[in-house]
């Protein structure tokens, strides 16, 4: 039996070994035990700080984000509530500083493929406790959520959308969307060469037993967290799903996936939308699970004032108030509470959040240098010399895995939960390092 070797993967640079190994280590407990996970990709980030200061303020992008930085401090300084915007300033300043050190210590497409491993089977104990909690009334005491950062409420049954240890479906939904990009790249990449080595052994015939154990654990985990998407009932998340199957299907010149992708999200539409004889007639095939988190009457008992058109309004009035230096980091939800009698922790809009907050310079810069990185993966992805192809897939996952989360935050916010917001950019490090690495250009 083939093991998996998980740890202790060596780093091409032997002087980042040490923050490369406590990277890997970090990331596998990080999903479970935070706090832990946190301190050992802290010391990571330290670690090649120290070692590789003037390789990291040299980079230009990284000049970008330390201006980016110091407007952030600013808008702080002219804010309503100062306090309130010194605080929110934790959701991005120490993240700047831990992208800029991961950028430099992953480099190759083989530390992407090691990093995608961890993060695919640290999501397994995630689904576990997810199903434990949402059908068996799994629940923490005061003292496992002091220790773990994490809690399960008692008492709700019977619960309708799993969360598991995230703050909520939405977050989970987000944070299974991108393990699986990554984990469907290591899929492939595997399902690849087992063709190959059947195609070499004349086997017409793919026989399950002699499939290699990591492949089938690696199965196993995805099937799982497809199952915990949709459990989340995230429409958020679904749509993701739908846009990661095809943008596999469009690169992988899977054309019938695109087919049945299309089909499905055309039966749900008509479920919901149809005239009610012929709505009904689909009510039949397709579950009520599904099509019913898309109907009006859903949402008929919301507030108008928390419908996401009017949040996005009354944000982007905020932008239309104060354009220039907004109204302060985390100064929305008193702004919304005020005026609504709702409170809101975001406005359901990364971009209107950071232009209402920040002021519109600000979030253009912040997006700018996002979208310059975005756009130097994919001229790195095109360029015929710059990745072996086998290489190739892996890195597209990371591209992907990237695109999905901007997508995600258009309808959603990520960056108020610690262990998705590191995720975030841990993924823009690892395109940027790689980007970085294979381009000569960059390195003038």
């Amino acid at each position: 039996m083939k093991q998996i070797k998980l740890f202790w993967k060596p780093h091409p640079d032997s002087k980042l070994q040490i923050p490369w190994y406590l990277t890997q280590l970090g990331l596998l407990i990080f999903p479970i035990i935070p706090s832990l996970g946190a301190i050992s990709l802290i010391f990571a980030s330290i670690q090649t700080w120290r070692r590789e200061y003037r390789k990291i303020v040299n980079r230009p992008l990284n000049r970008g984000f330390a201006f980016l930085s110091i407007l952030l401090i600013v808008t702080t300084v002219l804010a309503d509530d100062k306090i309130t915007a010194f605080l929110g300033l934790f959701n991005f300043l120490p993240f700047f500083l831990f992208f800029t050190a991961f950028g430099i210590l992953i480099q190759t497409t083989t530390q992407l493929r090691q990093l995608s491993w961890i993060l695919v089977i640290g999501s397994m104990p995630v689904i576990i406790i997810g199903i434990g909690h949402m059908f068996f009334g799994w629940s923490t005491s005061k003292f496992w959520e002091i220790i773990l950062g994490w809690k399960l409420e008692q008492g709700i049954n019977p619960i309708t959308r799993m969360g598991s240890l995230m703050m909520n479906s939405n977050l989970l939904a987000a944070y299974l969307a991108i393990v699986l990009v990554l984990g469907f790249g290591l899929w492939i990449q595997n399902w690849q060469k087992i063709k190959k080595i059947n195609k070499k052994a004349n086997n017409k015939k793919f026989i399950i037993s002699s499939f290699p154990t990591p492949f089938i654990f690696l199965t196993l985990i995805l099937i799982g967290d497809f199952i915990g998407l949709i459990l989340t009932r995230s429409r958020n998340g679904w749509g993701n799903a739908i846009v990661i199957c095809i943008a596999y299907a469009v690169y992988q010149n899977w054309y019938w996936i695109i087919t049945g992708v299309i089909a499905v999200v055309a039966t749900v539409i008509t479920t919901v939308h149809a005239p009610l004889p012929i709505a009904e007639l689909f009510r039949k095939v397709i579950p009520e699970f599904f099509w019913i988190r898309f109907h009006s009457q859903v949402y008929s008992d919301v507030p108008a004032s928390i419908h996401r058109k009017n949040i996005w309004e009354f944000a982007f009035n905020l932008v239309l108030q104060r354009p220039w230096n907004g109204w302060g980091l985390r100064n929305f939800s008193a702004i919304f509470e005020a005026q609504t009698d709702h409170w809101l922790g975001h406005p359901h809009n990364l971009f209107l959040m950071l232009s209402a907050e920040t002021g519109l310079p600000t979030a253009i810069l912040f997006f700018g240098l996002l979208g310059w990185l975005f756009f130097a993966g994919v001229r790195l992805l095109q360029n015929p010399k710059s990745l072996p192809n086998r290489d190739k897939l892996i890195f597209f996952s990371y591209l992907l895995a990237f695109a999905v989360l901007i997508i995600f935050n258009t309808v959603d916010v990520t960056t108020f939960d610690f262990r998705l917001n590191t995720l975030f950019w841990l993924i823009l490090a690892a395109v940027f390092g790689v980007v970085y690495n294979y381009n000569p250009q960059l390195k003038r």
